[in-house]
């Protein structure tokens, strides 16, 4: 009677092959759902992450023309926040910790515009794709904003 006991049990232990197969297609469906939306939360963070960031850069950049009376050339671009520029008296940074902060979420160089006056810039995100316009994730992104 023993004998027959274990030889029940040995026989239901374990999952059969079918069973594995609808546990791992149940978890292909949830992960089919789920992923879209996820996706979209991911780009809409690193869009904010990137504004972020870009405010951050520009007010870098106001306290470089504030400790040497101008702002960045373009030719310094804004390394010159990170790097003392040899033409660049009174330069008491650096004003940003790394380099890696000169590019944006998507690792795509910021863009630096300085105007011919040498009054004004902006700091520019060209967004998930790095092109020039685009809408969603792939829009640029700019501040001051104009």
């Amino acid at each position: 009677m023993r004998g027959s006991i274990r030889r029940q049990l040995k026989e239901d232990e374990g999952y059969t092959l079918t069973e594995m197969l609808v546990v791992i297609g149940i978890i292909c469906l949830i992960a089919a759902v789920l992923t879209p939306s996820l996706m979209g939360q991911l780009g809409r963070a690193r869009s904010k992450a990137a504004q972020l960031q870009l405010e951050t850069v520009a007010s870098a950049v106001e306290l470089f023309h504030s400790d040497v009376g101008r702002y960045p050339t373009q030719e310094e671009g804004l390394k010159a926040l990170v790097q003392e520029p040899g033409s660049a008296e009174g330069w008491s940074g650096p004003y940003l910790r790394d380099v890696k902060a000169l590019n944006d979420p998507w690792t795509h160089p910021l863009v630096y515009k300085l105007d011919a006056e040498g009054q004004h810039f902006y700091v520019q995100s060209l967004g998930a794709d790095g092109k020039p316009g685009g809408s969603g994730v792939d829009r640029d992104l700019r501040v001051p904003a104009s």
